[in-house]
């Protein structure tokens, strides 16, 4: 969609000041409803005013007249980024982060900041401190999380694609229950500078888009090496045969009636290109959630440290949520001195060893396929329980631990609520993974 619009806005079909006016329009009629956005950029309009002089002058940029929905913890300047979180209510970002400044630099505008669970820890939009996201396929269950609101901003139509951070599925989670793409790249591809971290060890900035050829397009200008961010670097995809596709469906649990659209699905595209498949055992993937959660309690614990109320916003113990103070709780008790890092370093240990698991199978397999979600997302109001919460990442959070890159793809509808097919490729090989995840669409 996003070449569509590109070509409508050059050609003068479409201006870049409608397209954003018409995004607004429509989020002020119905994000009451659904509440995907929690701040407009009170400048939009006038940006998009400026960029259509520059189309005119033939010196815009590549995204020139298109709108963003970014994710409340990543940093706009002079935009409240508040992680949907009463500790940052009313932080206004002093710095674009770098996938901002790459964005803007080729004319893309910010509509708004998204709805989230609060910073970034949830599966299901509803820890927000701003009130629950909805799910604008099924209003009356989740949409996802923790980039609630990039996801459902997507499936409103609010905007032309949506900037979120994934940490244990927090991109993929959203966009298979909302049905849009959703593309976690590989650890290190797209810079981190500018996010406000969950995990630093596990978090990726990704996009949010309506076909896979659009999250490319935004992926191919995000990412890269940045100097702010040591953890980045430039990966060069490799070349692979498309004619001759061997597919590892990794035994793991789920739904039968989601697994059963899956292999569907891989059956369906491996006739019509006459790939290959099939099953792969990988023998410590089931411990994925038990490696994940130790490692992200104690970073998150370190990394709140600084909201301490002397210097941002107000003491995030006194103010914050449920699901926020088990975190900190959790991880202040697993990083304390007398257990001497113990639980920390051994989860570390699982993730190299997940990490290694991936990578032998890699060996023989170009791409791994699993659902995004073990299960449909449940109903707003429902009781969960927090570890029936936690398992709503237990598929994704493979790839943040293993550092590969994943994308969700929307495969159909079960019970007229999407359900998303989650492909996984090599460290590294993030365009060749896009380019092979456009024949699933």
């Amino acid at each position: 969609m996003i070449k569509q619009k590109l070509e409508m806005i050059k050609s003068g079909e479409l201006t870049s000041e409608a397209n954003i006016m018409g995004f607004i329009t429509k989020i002020r009629k119905d994000n009451p409803q659904i509440n995907a956005v929690l701040r407009l950029n009170e400048k939009a309009v006038d940006e998009a005013k400026e960029i259509d002089k520059k189309i005119k002058k033939g010196k815009a940029g590549k995204l020139a007249g298109l709108g963003i929905i970014v994710k409340s913890n990543i940093n706009v300047k002079g935009v409240i980024c508040n992680c949907a979180s009463k500790t940052l209510e009313n932080y206004r970002g002093t710095y674009d982060a770098s996938v901002i400044s790459k964005l803007i630099a080729e004319d893309a505008i910010i509509i708004g900041m998204a709805n989230m669970d609060e910073f970034a820890c949830g599966a299901s939009g509803e820890s927000s401190a701003f009130g629950i996201t909805r799910n604008p396929h099924a209003m009356d269950r989740i949409p996802g999380g923790s980039s609630s609101g990039s996801a459902a901003s997507v499936a409103a139509n609010f905007c032309d694609f949506a900037l979120g951070s994934d940490t244990g599925g927090s991109i993929r989670n959203p966009a298979s229950h909302c049905g849009v793409v959703g593309f976690k790249p590989s650890y290190g591809a797209v810079s981190r500078y500018g996010l406000i971290d969950l995990s630093m060890s596990l978090d990726q900035i990704g996009p949010l888009a309506y076909s896979v050829e659009d999250a490319e397009i935004i992926y191919d200008i995000i990412k890269g090496k940045d100097e702010r961010d040591s953890t980045s670097r430039e990966f060069v995809s490799e070349n692979k045969n498309m004619k001759k596709i061997l597919i590892g469906i990794p035994r793991i649990n789920a739904n039968s009636e989601i697994w059963g659209l899956i292999r569907k699905k891989i059956k369906e595209i491996c006739d019509k290109n006459k790939w290959k498949y099939e099953d792969v055992e990988l023998k410590h993937i089931n411990l994925g959630i038990q490696t994940y959660y130790p490692i992200n309690y104690v970073e998150f614990f370190s990394g709140t440290r600084k909201f301490d109320g002397r210097k941002y916003g107000l003491k995030i113990e006194e103010v914050c949520g449920e699901e926020v103070l088990r975190r900190i709780l959790g991880g202040g008790e697993i990083a304390q001195a007398e257990f001497a890092g113990k639980y920390y370093r051994r989860a570390l240990k699982a993730k190299k060893i997940i990490e290694e698991e991936f990578e032998k199978a890699f060996e023989k397999y170009d791409i791994l396929i699993m659902p995004t979600v073990p299960k449909l997302p449940h109903r707003i109001g429902d009781k969960v329980t927090f570890y029936d919460m936690y398992t709503y990442d237990s598929l994704s959070v493979l790839a943040n631990l293993a550092e590969i890159p994943a994308i969700s793809v929307p495969v159909e509808k079960l019970y007229e609520i999407p359900v998303g097919i989650q492909i996984m490729a090599k460290r590294g090989n993030d365009n060749f993974l896009l380019e092979i995840s456009k024949m699933f669409e």
